[in-house]
C-alpha cells in the first residue's frame, strides 16, 4: 500500500512536467505557426476549469486506489485461477492489452449507461479540444473497479494495474489536440490517435458513441463503434453547458437523475432513469379511444 500511494512511484508524476511542457508548446503553435482557422485554440476560464479538474481528480483517483487495492488483493489471493509471473516481457505486454480492453468496455458503459455518463460527461463538457482539455477528468472512477476485476482473477498482480493505467492515462493526454492531423496509416489502423479522439469528443450525430479507445483503436474496429474524421467536430456535449462551477459539471447530472427517478410513477421507470442510456425517456402508453 506504501508504495501504491507514493507519488514518487506513479508514472504519471514523473509525466506531469511534460503535460505543462506540452501545454506551453501548443500555445506557442497556435500563437506563432500557421494553423487551420477553425482550431478552437484556448480560452482562460475553460482551461482553468480543466486544470482545476485535474487537481480534484488526483484526490478521487487515489480513494479509488486505496479502496480497490483491497477488493483485487482478495480476488487474486483467494480466487485467482493462477499467478502470473510479473518479471516476464510478455506479462506486461498482455496486462497492457487486458487493461486497454478493459477501459474500452468502462468507456462505452460510460457513454451508453446514464448512471456512468453521469460521472464521465464532466471529461466531454468543454467546447475546446487541446491538451488542457486531456486533463478535465472526472471525480467519479468508481465503476472502474468492475471493469478491471477479471485481471486479479486472471492472475494479474493487483499493483501492475495501477502501474498499467498510469501510462494508459498519459498516452491518452497526447491525443487531446488539433494540431497533429492524421498519422501514417498503419498508426491510424492500429493505435489511437488525435484525428480518432477528435472524433470521439465531437457531438455531432454521426460521430457520437463512437472511437472509445484508450491506446488502441482496433477495439472499435472490432466491436464496430469506429468512426472516421471526415469534417471537424463540434466539441462539447449535445446541449449547451454554459457554466464553470467545478460542482455543477461534476455532479450535475447526478442531481437530474434524482429528480427525474423522484418524479417516476413506476419502478421501471426509475430503473430507466438510471440505467438506460443518456437521454432515455418512457414510452408513452397509447390510450384507448
Amino acid at each position: 500500500m506504501n508504495d501504491l500511494l507514493d507519488p514518487l512511484k506513479n508514472p504519471v508524476t514523473w509525466a506531469a512536467p511534460f503535460f505543462l511542457l506540452t501545454i506551453l508548446i501548443e500555445l506557442a503553435a497556435l500563437k506563432w505557426l500557421d494553423h487551420d482557422d477553425n482550431v478552437t485554440g484556448y480560452a482562460l476560464k475553460d482551461a482553468r476549469t480543466s486544470i482545476s479538474m485535474g487537481i480534484g481528480s488526483v484526490f478521487f483517483l487515489t480513494v479509488f486506489k486505496v479502496l480497490s487495492f483491497f477488493g483485487f488483493v482478495a480476488v487474486f489471493s483467494y480466487l485467482a485461477l493462477w499467478e502470473l509471473p510479473t518479471d516476464t516481457w510478455w506479462y506486461w505486454v498482455v496486462l497492457f492489452l487486458g487493461l486497454d480492453l478493459g477501459y474500452y468496455f468502462h468507456h462505452r458503459f460510460s457513454h451508453r449507461v446514464r448512471i456512468g455518463w453521469a460521472g464521465h460527461q464532466a471529461h466531454h463538457s468543454s467546447e475546446y479540444m487541446n491538451f488542457g482539455t486531456a486533463l478535465r477528468q472526472k471525480w467519479n472512477p468508481w465503476f472502474e473497479f468492475f471493469f478491471w476485476l477479471p485481471l486479479p482473477l486472471l492472475g494479474f498482480a493487483p499493483w501492475t494495474l495501477y502501474v498499467a493505467f498510469g501510462f494508459n492515462l498519459i498516452y491518452q493526454f497526447f491525443v487531446h489536440t488539433e494540431l497533429v492531423d492524421r498519422l501514417p496509416r498503419p498508426v491510424e489502423l492500429v493505435m489511437n490517435t488525435p484525428s480518432h479522439h477528435r472524433v470521439h469528443h465531437g457531438s455531432d450525430p454521426e460521430y457520437l458513441d463512437k472511437n472509445y479507445a484508450g491506446i488502441f483503436i482496433i477495439w472499435d474496429r472490432i466491436f464496430g463503434t469506429f468512426a472516421a474524421e471526415k469534417q471537424r467536430p463540434t466539441y462539447g456535449l449535445t446541449y449547451k453547458v454554459d457554466t464553470y462551477n467545478l460542482m455543477r459539471l461534476q455532479y450535475g447530472e447526478y442531481v437530474r437523475i434524482a429528480r427525474d427517478v423522484r418524479g417516476a410513477k413506476s419502478l421501471r421507470t426509475k430503473l430507466g432513469y438510471v440505467f438506460g442510456p443518456p437521454g432515455w425517456q418512457p414510452q408513452e402508453v397509447p390510450q384507448k379511444v
